[in-house]
């Protein structure tokens, strides 16, 4: 028996043009930013209650309830079996696949898990529509909306919920003809401990179904609405589907918007992870309350190469984080971590300080090292000599990795300050003895230009800048030299030949290479030739400068919050806002200076 492989359905999937397919069959209309709906082709109706997600290649519709994906639409609407409908996906968006053969064994297993997928999938579209549409989750949907949450977020994460009935799921899924044992399978039902009788396993609960990166469901996460419900949250027990130690919440809507960004947010809960995306943060996935797993910890490399925690600002939160530390340590992850206030988690941030200010605390995430740092900072004994040794023994293993740079200097001038201690007694206890057991080991050369190429980088870019800045001051002095007195010298250039040449220039904005005769002022006069000699070449217009000056604007701003998450976290937030604004204006340049190219290549034409 012939098949095709995982990783051949997987690039016809990924090539899908999900809107493009479903157009093919009715009309659909934008309603969000990954949310499309129209009329259902699968039944008539008037008002459109057929909802397509393109970023998860999913479809559902709250009339008939039908629902799938690429593969399924295509079966559905084209009367063909799975293979054939990858065939047909596969010509259709330029995929080129071949047929893999399988022994019976095989064939079954594959069977069992499909129907199991299907069970899921049709349960999931029942408990959305009842979510939506009964009396009885009124009570579901004030709550959810008392905590910020909107229709499109709940949309997104396909939120739902589950009759208090001992038997709705059970009945409907007989009737469609799944069995018990698929139904206890699935982990949708469960035995009776002293008699043969099935119950639906969720009952009165909101459900959060636990998809793959995919977006197959594989289970369900179901909140309690009430005390004597038994535990809060009741996940879907392990099944051949659904293994809670390799999941993550979320992530088949996280994995777009963080393999862009580079950048995965990790939370603690479902609710967690729902009002970060109320919030605009779209690339956060879930821990579902475990502690980080290697597994989990892998499926995120694959995903991205940044890993922002924001875990319960609590002593568990903060355990969790230290314990993420060591689960990453080796991996192809920088870790960062998230601040937020004492005992506050994303949700009570999102309800008591609004979208906006939770969005900026995810952009002014510190490093892990900052964050180990400060940790040990608050729990530290400062009334003792022996408590303040205490301290730094326990921050030398923290720092030993800590190549040389602005971000180590910064971390012991904080400890120096915090332990009443000076700078040089700290790099002295700090850098005895640094090397931990546990790290890897590397020769004196590899380790010099490991360092060497983690601190060069951002420099090497705030260099590139400023000179470019100048560059363009150049080649167009009048508006060159408004620029530069629109620009704070001292704050915007951090290399003292850029900040030289920026005041010489300002000074003399008609002839840049005045008064430079000297032997002094040698190196100057060489940057400037250098830089009149780039100029030349440049397309010096007020765009092209103000582009500029945005991107010097913006490393600024970098830098003032790398100093603020040190020494006053509070007012990070601000500077993360001004941030945002400034990239949003980098964008809106970016754009007239693309226009502006446009319009004189079609003149020059």
């Amino acid at each position: 028996m012939s098949r095709y492989s995982d990783e051949d359905r997987e690039r016809v999937r990924d090539a899908v043009d999900m809107v493009a397919l479903v157009e093919s069959r009715t009309e659909l209309r934008r309603a969000g930013s990954n949310s499309y709906f129209g009329c259902c082709p699968f039944h008539d109706e008037r008002s459109p209650s057929f909802h397509v997600r393109p970023e998860q290649k999913h479809y559902h519709c709250f009339g008939c309830q039908v629902s799938g994906d690429p593969f399924r639409f295509v079966m559905e609407t084209e009367g063909v079996g799975f293979r054939e409908a990858i065939e047909l996906l596969a010509d259709r968006f330029s995929v080129a696949v071949e047929p893999i053969e399988e022994d019976e064994g095989a064939a079954e297993r594959r069977r069992e898990r499909e129907r199991l997928f299907e069970l899921l999938e049709r349960t999931t579209g029942f408990y959305e529509r009842f979510f939506w549409d009964s009396k009885e989750a009124e009570p579901a949907r004030q709550m959810l909306a008392n905590r910020g949450l909107g229709r499109e977020t709940l949309l997104a994460f396909r939120v739902g919920y589950s009759p208090s009935a001992w038997d709705r799921v059970l009945l409907a899924s007989r009737e469609a003809g799944f069995t018990e044992q698929e139904l206890i399978a699935a982990g949708l039902a469960q035995k009776a401990r002293d008699r043969e009788a099935v119950f639906d396993r969720f009952r009165g609960r909101i459900m959060f179904p636990l998809a793959d990166g995919r977006g197959r469901v594989l289970g369900f996460g179901a909140r309690a609405m009430r005390d004597e419900q038994g535990p809060k949250y009741l996940n879907s027990s392990e099944s051949l589907l659904y293994h809670k130690g390799r999941q993550l919440f979320g992530l088949d809507v996280a994995r777009s918007a963080a393999a862009k960004a580079g950048v995965l947010v990790l939370a603690e809960g479902y609710v967690d992870v729902l009002s970060l995306y109320e919030a605009e943060v779209t690339n956060a996935v879930g821990l579902m309350g475990t502690a980080l797993t290697e597994d989990q910890a892998s499926e995120m490399e694959r995903t991205a190469s940044v890993l922002s925690l924001a875990l319960d600002a609590d002593k568990a939160g903060q355990q969790a984080m230290v314990r993420a530390g060591r689960v990453v340590a080796g991996r192809k992850l920088e870790l960062r971590v998230v601040p937020m206030p004492e005992g506050k988690d994303p949700g009570d941030l999102l309800v008591e300080e609004g979208p906006e200010r939770l969005r900026a605390r995810v952009l002014v995430s510190q490093p892990f090292v900052s964050f180990r740092v400060g940790l040990v900072l608050e729990q530290a004994d400062l009334s003792s000599a022996e408590g303040k040794d205490r301290a730094l023994e326990e921050l030398r293993p923290i720092l030993s990795d800590q190549p040389p740079g602005a971000l180590r200097e910064e971390l012991i001038q904080r400890i120096a300050s915090d332990l009443d201690l000076s700078s040089d007694l700290v790099v002295t206890v700090i850098g005895r003895n640094s090397t931990p057991s546990s790290s890897p080991k590397t020769t004196a050369p590899d380790r010099r230009q490991s360092q060497a190429a983690l601190t060069s980088g951002p420099a090497l870019r705030q260099s590139q800048a400023e000179r470019a800045f100048l560059a363009l001051c150049l080649a167009a002095p009048d508006l060159g030299h408004i620029a530069l007195q629109a620009t704070d010298i001292d704050e915007h250039f951090t290399g003292d030949l850029e900040r030289r040449a920026a005041k010489h220039l300002l000074a003399n904005p008609t002839d840049p290479l005045a008064g430079l005769s000297g032997d002094e002022e040698t190196q100057l006069a060489s940057l400037l030739s250098k830089l009149l000699a780039v100029g030349s070449a440049m397309s010096a217009s007020q765009s092209a400068i103000d582009l500029e000056a945005l991107q010097l604007e913006r490393l600024r701003l970098d830098r003032a919050i790398s100093r603020a998450q040190l020494n006053d976290p509070g007012s990070a937030t601000g500077l993360a806002r001004d941030r945002e604004r400034v990239r949003n204006q980098i964008d809106e340049a970016v754009e007239a200076l693309e226009r502006e190219t446009e319009s004189a290549a079609r003149r020059g034409g």
